[in-house]
């Protein structure tokens, strides 16, 4: 057995009756899902996702018990894949984790060679989960739009959600690739963090009240949407000609009420980010871009909490309740 493998410390969710109970526990590699290749974790980081799960109020875990954790980010402790030696420094996201697989809160991973990616140049272990896959989801939208011909002259992109990990970082990486973005939030005093991740304007949410037309006034070139609902049906009326919004999350609602005038009348696109099972060439593709023209600038400003795992599960309920600014890094 290899160092540190025989006991290493997890965040795992288990279901007693009804309720879900999620805790500490030591566990060894037996323990875990099978998989091609073993990694030691370094990094991890808390998405929504997590918060879903780790508290019961979505269920995001397909059975019982699994160790929590939708990324993970360290070093191959031993592989069986040929793409993958021991010590390459490695990122896994989505793939499984924490739904059908067990997750990034542990000391150690064992993952399918499918779902590694290498730690792409000119990023280290750290800042790979300070992008996580908040960050990985913001910039799968912008390539996918930009796929769709999105451009800058169409006008500012409207982010919803916008404290958020995902929000965060769309508003950092449009703004460094030349649009001008509005962050659209709920919270107060939220101004000076999102002018500092480059936002051109910042507005309240409850002034975008939606109305019953089909068609409103152009305000945004395009969209990145975390929240769903009203106000995603309110930016499909609300965007420009042959614009296009990535929704990526419903933080507000799962539901939409809309109709198609936007889609046929304006040439408006709707597209669906999904992270977790990004086909392996596009994932690869979009991580390059994130270690070189897409890397956040403002990292710093983005991660504003670190974390260990004896601290992990108090952190949930802030999710919850919408009160995170940013990215949370979990040490591993």
């Amino acid at each position: 057995m290899l160092t540190g493998m025989n006991d290493f410390k997890a965040f795992r969710v288990h279901l007693e009756g009804e309720r879900i109970v999620p805790r500490l526990e030591r566990l060894t590699l037996d323990d875990l899902s099978p998989g091609d290749v073993v990694i030691r974790g370094a990094w991890s980081g808390i998405n929504y996702k997590d918060a879903l799960a780790a508290t019961g109020k979505g269920r995001i875990l397909r059975r019982y018990p699994l160790v929590a954790g939708i990324d993970i980010a360290g070093t191959v402790e031993t592989s069986s894949d040929p793409r993958f030696r021991a010590g390459d420094a490695v990122v896994v996201i989505g793939a499984g984790l924490s739904e059908v697989r067990d997750g990034g809160f542990a000391g150690f991973a064992r993952v399918p060679g499918d779902s590694v990616t290498p730690l792409p140049a000119g990023l280290d272990l750290r800042t790979a989960m300070a992008i996580g896959t908040a960050g990985f989801t913001a910039a799968l939208a912008l390539h996918r739009m930009e796929q769709n011909d999105q451009r800058p002259e169409l006008g500012p992109i409207a982010v919803t959600g916008a404290t958020g990990g995902v929000g965060s970082v769309a508003i950092d990486i449009f703004s460094r690739r030349g649009y001008q973005v509005t962050a659209l939030t709920r919270k107060a005093g939220a101004e000076a963090y999102l002018r500092g991740l480059g936002a051109s304007a910042v507005e309240p949410i409850p002034a975008m009240a939606p109305g019953d037309k089909p068609l409103e006034r152009v305000r945004w070139g395009g969209a990145v949407d975390n929240v769903g609902g009203e106000l995603l049906a309110w930016l499909t009326r609300t965007v420009a000609p042959w614009g296009t919004i990535a929704s990526v999350g419903m933080a507000g609602s799962a539901g939409l009420s809309t109709t198609v005038m936007p889609f046929i009348l304006r040439g408006v696109s709707l597209l669906g980010i999904s992270s977790p099972d990004v086909p392996r060439a596009l994932r690869l593709a979009v991580w390059q871009r994130l270690g070189g023209d897409l890397r956040p600038a403002h990292l710093d400003r983005i991660v504003t909490r670190e974390v260990s795992l004896d601290e992990l599960p108090g952190c949930f309920e802030a999710y919850i309740a919408g009160d995170v600014t940013g990215r949370t890094l979990v040490r591993l």
